[in-house]
């Protein structure tokens, strides 16, 4: 079920979910490269919406686009909540939060404690 039709390179990759957000206008992506902290993954982009309809929408465009590219997500989660989506993409987690959500957790503090300061 799961699985990447083809190889994309985490860089590649981290463009297209890159370029997503930005067409939907998410608000204030961050990418950490977590390359030498994780094993699961390459990158971590945490980004916010306005509202639970624009977390949705950009989650959307996210899949969208993926799916243009013949890339299948490894796992989703969160699909219809007001707070959090994740989209697991292998070398890419992206983190869709509420600025709500975003600053209870301060992932970035987590995966990179030079972006709290």
């Amino acid at each position: 079920m799961a699985y990447m039709a083809q190889k994309v390179l985490p860089s590649k990759l981290r463009d297209l979910v890159s370029a997503s957000l930005d067409e939907l206008k998410a608000v204030d992506p961050v990418t950490i490269n977590v390359k030498k902290l994780s094993s699961f993954t390459d990158y971590m982009i945490i980004a916010s919406g306005t509202s639970n309809r624009h977390i949705q929408s950009i989650g959307e465009k996210v899949l969208e686009d993926l799916k243009a590219k013949n890339i299948k997500p490894l796992g989703l989660e969160g699909e219809g909540s007001e707070e959090w989506v994740l989209i697991d993409i292998g070398d890419v987690v992206l983190h869709l939060m509420s600025s709500k959500a975003r600053t209870f957790y301060d992932l970035e503090s987590l995966w990179d404690p030079d972006l709290g300061r």
